[in-house]
C-alpha cells in the first residue's frame, strides 16, 4: 500500500510538471511575430557579409544594392548594417527617422582616435553632443565670426597662389599645395598660429609633413572597416593592426595638442583680462565654467580640436583635387569656366568670397563634382538608438546605418546620365547643398549635417576659381586626358589614388601674384 501511495504522489507530481513545463513553453516559446528586415545576401556564420565588402566598400555595396535593392540589410560579424542607397532611403533614415537614428555606433576608431568619443564625429548623440555642436556653431563657424577671419583667408589664398606662381613651367603635385594651404587656414583661424615648422632645426612644433602624415593616417583609420568591430571576440587579435596605428597615432596627436593648450593657457594666464583671441581661448575658458550642462574636460577640448583641424584641412582640399581631376579630362568646360571668370571677374582682380552669386557655371563644377565624387562615399555611420520601421521594414535597436552617397550621386532616377560630368546639369538650377536635397548630400542631412559647411564651400569656391582664373592648367608632357587616373583611395574621405602632376602657366598681370 505505501508502494502505491509513493507511487500514486510521484505520478501527480511529474503531471504537475508537465502542465508547468507546458505552461512556460506557451510563454517562452510563444512563437514571435515574423519581422519584416531588409532584404540582403545570406550571411555566413561567424563573419556574416564581410567577405562582401571589397577594398572600395562604397563601390561593393553600390553593385549589391543593384540586386537587393536602394534599403538592404547586411551582417557585419553578428551585428545588423542596412544600406541606404538613394535619395529617397537617404531621407527616410535623415529626417522622417531623424531623432531615431542620430547616434553613432561605438567603433574603434572613435575610442583610440577621438578621445573615447569626445569629438563631433563619435560622439553619441546626447547632452556632450548636443552641447559640442552647440559650441561649434557659436565660437566657430557663425557668420560672424566667419567674417571677422576672412583677412586670415585672403592672405593664405594669395600665399598659395604665390608659390604656384614660383613654380610655373614645373610639374606641380596640386594635392601637396593644397594640403598645406588648408592647414595653414584652418590652423590660423581656430589656433591662431600654425604650430607647425617646415624646419629641421625646429623642435619644439611638429614638422608640416609630419603633421600632414597624422591627418592622413586619421581619414584612412577613421573609414577602415576594422574586423574587431563586427567581431568582438576577435578584438584582442587585431588582425589588420588597425588599432595598433590608432593608439600610435593618438600619441602623437595627443602630445601636439598639449603642446597647443599649454601655450596658450601660458598666455592666459598673463594676460587674465583679455577676451578669448581663437577658438581655444574660448574651449579653455567654458572648460572652466561651472554651468555647462556636460563639463568640458582637456579631453574633450583636444577631441573638438581635433575635428576641427582634420575636417577643416582634407576635406576642401580633397574636394578640390577631385574637381581639377574632372576639368583636365574634360577641357571644354575649363574654357566655359574662364569665360564665365573673365566676363564676370574682368583681368585685374582675384576672385572673392563675395563674387560667388554671380560665378553660376564655377558653382555647378564643384556640385557636379561633389556629386560623382562626395567628399564622403559613405556618411559618418548612424546607429539606431531603439526599434523602428523604414519604407515598410523593420529596423532593430543596435544597428548600423550606412549612407551611400557614392550610390546616391549615381542613382537614375535623380540624374540623367549619371556617370558623366555635366556641369550644365546644375546651370540654372535652385540646388540646395545644405540636407535637404537628398539626391546631393556634400555635408550630410539632419543632426548630424556637417557644422562647417559655410566655411568648406568658401574655401573650395574660392581656390577653384583663382586656379582657373590665375593659370592655365596643362597635364605634363605626353599625357592625355584619357590617361588621368580616376580610380579610389577609400577612407573616411576618399581621394584620388593617384595625385596628378600638373603644369601652371600664369596667365594675369605679373604683380597680382
Amino acid at each position: 500500500m505505501p508502494l502505491m501511495e509513493n507511487s500514486s504522489w510521484a505520478l501527480l507530481a511529474l503531471l504537475h510538471l508537465a502542465a508547468a513545463l507546458a505552461f512556460l513553453s506557451k510563454i517562452f516559446l510563444r512563437p514571435h511575430p515574423k519581422r519584416n528586415f531588409p532584404p540582403g545576401p545570406k550571411p555566413w556564420p561567424v563573419i556574416g557579409n564581410l567577405n562582401l565588402v571589397g577594398s572600395i566598400p562604397h563601390q561593393s555595396l553600390h553593385f549589391l544594392s543593384q540586386k537587393y535593392g536602394d534599403i538592404m540589410q547586411l551582417k557585419f560579424g553578428k551585428f545588423p548594417v542596412v544600406v541606404a542607397s538613394s535619395p529617397e532611403m537617404a531621407k527616410q533614415f535623415l529626417r522622417v527617422h531623424d531623432t531615431v537614428f542620430a547616434s553613432r555606433p561605438a567603433l574603434a576608431a572613435g575610442k583610440y582616435t577621438s578621445y573615447n568619443y569626445s569629438d563631433m564625429t563619435w560622439a553619441p548623440y546626447g547632452p556632450f553632443w548636443r552641447q559640442a555642436r552647440k559650441i561649434y556653431l557659436s565660437e566657430v563657424f557663425s557668420a560672424k565670426k566667419l567674417e571677422s577671419l576672412e583677412h586670415i583667408r585672403i592672405e593664405e589664398r594669395h600665399n598659395f597662389l604665390a608659390r604656384l606662381y614660383s613654380l610655373s613651367g614645373k610639374p606641380v603635385v596640386l594635392r601637396e599645395h593644397l594640403s598645406r594651404y588648408t592647414l595653414s587656414n584652418i590652423s590660423r583661424m581656430v589656433l591662431s598660429s600654425k604650430y607647425f615648422s617646415e624646419s629641421e632645426h625646429d623642435k619644439s612644433v611638429v614638422k608640416l609633413d609630419e603633421l600632414q602624415e597624422m591627418l592622413d593616417e586619421w581619414f584612412l583609420l577613421n573609414g577602415v572597416f576594422n574586423i574587431g568591430d563586427w567581431i568582438p571576440w576577435l578584438s584582442f587579435l587585431d588582425l589588420q593592426g588597425y588599432v595598433k596605428r590608432m593608439k600610435a597615432l593618438y600619441k602623437k596627436f595627443d602630445r601636439f595638442h598639449n603642446y597647443v593648450i599649454d601655450d596658450h593657457q601660458t598666455r592666459m594666464a598673463t594676460e587674465k583680462d583679455s577676451a578669448p583671441g581663437d577658438v581655444v581661448d574660448a574651449l579653455l575658458q567654458l572648460a572652466e565654467d561651472p554651468n555647462l550642462e556636460v563639463k568640458l574636460t582637456r579631453d574633450g577640448v583636444k577631441g573638438l580640436l581635433q575635428d576641427l583641424l582634420a575636417g577643416g584641412t582634407d576635406t576642401s582640399a580633397t574636394t578640390i583635387e577631385w574637381a581639377i581631376h574632372e576639368l583636365l579630362k574634360h577641357p571644354h568646360v575649363i574654357e566655359k569656366a574662364k569665360e564665365e571668370l573673365n566676363r564676370v571677374i574682368g583681368r585685374n582682380r582675384w576672385v572673392e568670397e563675395n563674387d560667388f552669386p554671380n560665378l553660376p557655371y564655377i558653382d555647378a563644377i564643384i556640385m557636379e563634382s561633389m556629386r560623382l565624387h562626395p567628399l564622403a562615399t559613405f556618411l559618418a555611420p548612424h546607429y539606431a538608438m531603439e526599434d523602428c520601421k523604414v519604407a515598410g521594414y523593420d529596423i532593430s535597436k543596435g544597428t548600423t546605418i550606412l549612407i551611400n552617397t557614392w550610390s546616391i550621386g549615381r542613382d537614375p532616377n535623380s540624374w540623367d546620365a549619371p556617370n558623366e560630368f555635366l556641369p550644365e546639369r546644375f546651370v540654372g538650377k535652385e540646388i540646395d547643398l545644405t540636407g535637404s536635397n537628398f539626391a546631393l548630400l556634400p555635408f550630410g542631412s539632419g543632426r548630424r549635417r556637417c557644422p562647417g559647411y559655410n566655411l568648406g564651400l568658401k574655401i573650395v569656391r574660392t581656390i577653384l576659381a583663382n586656379l582657373l582664373h590665375g593659370f592655365d592648367l596643362k597635364l605634363v608632357d605626353g599625357m592625355r586626358p584619357e590617361d588621368i587616373c580616376m580610380k579610389e583611395l577609400y577612407g573616411l574621405t576618399t581621394h584620388p589614388k593617384k595625385p596628378l602632376a600638373i603644369i601652371m602657366e600664369p596667365i594675369l598681370p605679373k604683380n597680382f601674384y
